[in-house]
Order: structure tokens, then sequence, then C-alpha cells
């Protein structure tokens, strides 16, 4: 199965706090509450988020943390290589010359175009995206990937 790590996926859900809170500065502590999670992991995320240039600290009485930029313009593969690294679906597909076998493997280049459909599909949904209401019931979501 493939999946996102807890982190990430909790990633996730901080940064969409953050998105929804628009402007404001929110404390790691009122994201935790927020976010249903406990406060020593929002303060892990919010270090790896801060560090990737997703979002930005402010120190005193009224500091807490923003976006670093506005919810359009960090799509989820932002958010995924900032906790997980890379996006990739093999080694080959992340990093060229990571397998003994690259040079005459005969699936190598369908696992960079499936890689590549994911990260695509990754990079078209934004933070502004996550915030929206979820689609009614039954109702299909509009998702493009085209595969080269």
């Amino acid at each position: 199965m493939l999946r996102i790590s807890k982190l990430t996926d909790y990633a996730t859900v901080v940064m969409t706090c953050l998105a929804a809170a628009g402007d404001g500065v929110l404390s790691a502590q009122t994201l935790a509450e927020r976010a249903h999670l406990e406060a020593p992991t929002v303060s892990k995320l919010l270090k790896q988020l801060a560090q990737a240039e997703l979002v930005v600290s402010t120190r005193g009485i009224n500091g807490g943390y923003r976006l670093a930029r506005a919810p359009q313009d960090i799509s989820i593969a932002d958010i995924v290589t900032a906790m997980e690294g890379p996006i990739g679906m093999t080694e080959c597909s992340a990093h060229s010359g990571a397998c003994d076998h690259e040079s005459h493997c005969g699936v190598r280049v369908n696992w960079q175009r499936i890689n590549h459909a994911i990260a695509t599909a990754l990079a078209e949904v934004s933070l502004a995206d996550m915030v929206k209401p979820p689609p009614r019931r039954g109702a299909a979501i509009p998702l493009q990937v085209a595969v080269a």
C-alpha cells in the first residue's frame, strides 16, 4: 500500500488550520487544539515546516506561526517534500544512480511515468483547495493527471 507518513498527514492538517486562519498568527498550542493533535507533535511539525520555509514564526507575546506564502501558492507536493524529501515511488524515480540495476532495468521508465503522475497530482492541489468544503457526497472530484 502506498501512503504518506502520519507526520506528513498531520503536517497537512496543521497547514490547513493555518490557511483557514487567513493572515492570523496562531500559537503552536492553538494549532494543536484546532488540529486535535498533541502539542509536542505540532511543535515538531512546525519546526520542520519552518525549515522548509512553508511557515514563518514570530516570537513574543503575540507570536506564533503563519503561512510563508498564500495558501494557493503552497501545494500538497510542497508539504510532502518538506516532510518526507523528494517524491519518489521507487528509489530510481527520485534519484538517478541509486540502484545497481538501473542500466538494464526494464521497468524504470514506467516507474518514472507513475512517479511523475503522482507528483503532478500532488502539485495541482493547493492548500487553498484543502480549506474548501468537501464536495457533496457522490460528487466527482475534479482531478486530471496526464501521463506523458
